[in-house]
């Protein structure tokens, strides 16, 4: 009976071993995921790396001021490792930045106000609590100014191609009268009267020296941190895959002209549905337009592809490589 009893217990503690083990080796595969299998130094929550140096718009980034490193790694931790909302934003802009980006380039201006448009947005027609609407966050009054057409009807805020190029003169006007790309970008959130009246106040000329309201201060790093971010995902974390991204909308354009339109109808009538309409147009407001003036306006109806994801993607879009730069 004590031989047995030893047996027994010699048994018992194989067996727990072996569960240990599996547990353990179970344990360090769960850790790993299909796109991106960690190594074991590889630690779960790091520091990210600062570059050594990093310009915006072509102006050097002084880098070397405490503060500015500082701020600057603020926004990378912060971005980094807001997984979701980061990752959101990277596969919108798979389809949003070939839009913004010819219109940008066109008009002369740098295309790293592409990542301003993703800190005022994320690349989403959003509205803010002060009613800056649209992907670039245009106030009423300033829309209006740069020659967007605002009503209770139609909103050209939300109209990405109309929005960017109105961008793209109010920011050119901004470095004409501030100097530098880097203050326009800061004046963008904080208007210019604001930035120019602290510029003035402190003795200044750089929004690097100026103390600024909160917003404004981790403004144009929270710009910078996704230029980074962005123009290098795996190494800040993120293993996205073409495949994965949002292809770029395929449409067709068709003429809205005549009042008194009822847009549901005139959705059925060009092969689509009201949601889809909208989707594509969404800077018309309503299902009815009144069109008081009598305006032509040109809108976008599904294409040859329709609304099928699989006929969207093209061959690139299929790519299962990493993605190594937005």
């Amino acid at each position: 009976m004590k031989k047995l009893s030893i047996i027994a217990i010699i048994l018992s503690l194989t067996t727990l071993s072996l569960q240990v083990f599996i547990f353990a080796t179970s344990g360090s595969n769960a850790t790993e995921s299909p796109n991106h299998k960690q190594t074991k130094s590889t630690p779960l929550c790091s520091a990210p790396d600062l570059p050594d140096s990093i310009t915006f718009a072509g102006e050097k980034v002084p880098l070397d001021d405490f503060y500015v490193r500082e701020s600057l790694d603020r926004e990378l931790v912060f971005n980094m490792y807001r997984h979701s909302a980061t990752i959101l934003i990277m596969k919108r802009a798979y389809r949003y930045f070939p839009v913004i980006e010819p219109i940008l380039k066109k008009n002369g201006v740098p295309m790293d106000f592409k990542y301003l448009c993703v800190c005022e947005s994320d690349l989403t027609n959003a509205t803010s609590p002060a009613k800056a609407q649209g992907f670039w966050q245009f106030m009423k009054a300033t829309g209006a100014s740069y020659g967007l057409e605002i009503n209770d009807e139609i909103d050209m805020r939300n109209n990405l191609e109309a929005a960017t190029e109105a961008a793209c003169k109010y920011l050119k006007d901004l470095k004409r009268s501030l100097g530098s790309w880097t203050s326009a970008a800061a004046a963008y959130n904080c208007g210019e009267g604001g930035l120019r009246k602290r510029l003035n106040e402190q003795g200044v000329n750089s929004y690097y020296c100026t103390l600024l309201n909160s917003e404004t201060t981790r403004y144009v790093y929270r710009i910078l941190s996704f230029k980074i971010i962005m123009g290098n995902p795996q190494k800040y974390g993120f293993y996205l895959r073409n495949c994965d991204m949002y292809p770029k909308l395929t449409y067709k354009t068709v003429e809205l002209k005549g009042q008194n339109v009822d847009i549901v109808d005139f959705a059925k009538k060009n092969g689509t549905n009201y949601k889809v309409f909208r989707t594509l147009n969404p800077w018309i407001l309503g299902n009815k337009l009144t069109n008081k003036a009598n305006r032509t306006y040109t809108v976008k109806i599904p294409g040859a592809d329709g609304i099928s994801w699989s006929k969207m993607q093209k061959n690139d879009d299929k790519k299962t490589d990493f993605i190594t730069r937005l």
